[in-house]
């Protein structure tokens, strides 16, 4: 098996080719190896953790996107006032920025200890040691309101600050991978799931396997919440949206209509700011299309059949899920080549871009798509997520807007 089929089976993302080959490269180089099929042949539990570490590298901030948690702190305090206590996990939790938000925004809202447990999961065991240390830096704290920090941490050295042990005593983290839990041994139905910005690293077969197993782990009457650019792929695979604003929230789809919140938002939900998706290293962009002339053709020779254009967008896709970038690239800007004002095509180019971490040029094709189609709703997700990347909430926000809006009335005329 290959580096990058063996670390697509043990995480699910798809990593490039390149990115692979070189994790093992730094790995054997670590371990005094020099073959790398031996290495690859011979990889135990434990390496392979290792390799997987190179990998995924998440970046997190705290109170990222508030209006999900304080979702979370209205349906806890409903349930609370009927005597239920409400179970909540975070999957992914990266260093813990997520369930720590979570735990102070129950705090803030005076929710007693006992009306709620938080579990938190990640694939890293260093990122679970992060986050059980609980010790922050500037980059955590992303919001022009941090009147949290007052509250809730202490200054420990220069940009660092730690959680107070209360609010560490309040989050159970634990290491395991989405995609491998027992959900039967597991013996938990949650209430509420945060599963934010996982599946735009998936391929459709794993996002599909992803959602199966978060909707084994959810109770039938709970709340999940999603990245925005993710709701589409609940609602393709058996869930439906909750009408909560900006929270994108979802239910298990019983075919009952969504009922409508209007939760408030406390103080310190002023501005957005927290968690995780894994960081691609960079590898080589595809390479720009280039005008080739045509061939003359001898007169007795027939032409060859066109592919559809297509088709060319599918095997782009199903390259770019194996990983294989720069021939997904080049089948999209084939693609361009018959029909220049595809936005479909700069959609994907986007997509393969961010995986190969060119980021300027992934935005500069997500631009060009939605200048193409304004209502292109998952490019408007992966503007928003760049821009709140960059530091530029104000563009972030205005992105989910657009976003939101062009979902709902999805929604609407889809009769939900």
């Amino acid at each position: 098996m290959t580096a990058q089929a063996l670390l697509r089976r043990a995480t699910g993302l798809t990593v490039s080719k390149s990115m692979a080959e070189r994790a093992v490269r730094q790995r054997m180089e670590h371990t005094g190896q020099d073959n790398s099929d031996a290495y690859l042949a011979g990889i135990t539990a434990e390496e392979m953790t290792q390799l997987v570490e190179l990998v995924v590298v998440p970046e997190s901030w705290l109170f990222r996107d508030p209006q999900a948690f304080y979702a979370t702190v209205e349906l806890v305090q409903e349930r609370w006032s009927r005597g239920r206590t409400t179970r909540i996990a975070s999957i992914p939790c990266a260093g813990g920025e997520e369930p720590y938000s979570m735990a102070m925004a129950l705090r803030d809202a005076g929710v007693p200890r006992a009306a709620f447990s938080i579990d938190a999961y990640d694939l890293s065991p260093a990122c679970i040691a992060r986050a059980q240390a609980g010790v922050y830096g500037r980059n955590a704290f992303r919001a022009q309101d941090v009147a949290f920090r007052e509250r809730y941490f202490t200054h420990v050295a220069d940009d660092s600050y730690r959680i107070l042990d209360a609010l560490r005593a309040q989050v159970t983290f634990k290491q395991g991978n989405l995609l491998q839990f027992d959900t039967d041994a597991l013996g938990k139905h949650y209430d509420v799931i945060f599963c934010r910005n996982l599946l735009i690293y998936f391929d459709k077969p794993t996002t599909r396997a992803a959602i199966a197993r978060l909707s084994a782990l959810l109770a039938d009457d709970g709340m999940l919440l999603a990245g925005y650019a993710e709701v589409p792929s609940f609602c393709q695979n058996g869930f439906a949206p909750l009408q909560y604003r900006q929270a994108f929230a979802l239910k298990k789809d019983d075919g009952k209509p969504a009922a409508l919140s209007q939760a408030p938002l406390p103080p310190a939900a002023k501005k957005p700011a927290l968690r995780s998706v894994p960081a691609l290293p960079p590898t080589t962009p595809p390479a720009p299309a280039r005008a080739m002339p045509a061939r003359p053709r001898p007169a007795s020779a027939p032409a060859p059949a066109a592919v559809p254009v297509t088709d060319l967008l599918a095997e782009a896709r199903t390259l770019a899920d194996r990983g294989l970038l720069r021939e997904a690239g080049d089948k999209c800007h084939a693609h361009l080549a018959r029909v220049p004002e595809a936005a479909e095509a700069y959609y994907l180019l986007g997509l393969i871009n961010e995986l190969a971490g060119k980021m300027d040029l992934a935005d500069d094709y997500w631009r060009r798509c939605i200048y193409l189609q304004p209502d292109h709703y998952e490019a408007l997700c992966h503007l928003a997520l760049l821009a709140e990347r960059n530091g530029n909430q104000t563009a972030a926000s205005t992105l989910k807007s657009r976003a939101a809006r062009i979902y709902q009335r999805r929604q609407a005329s889809a009769g939900h």
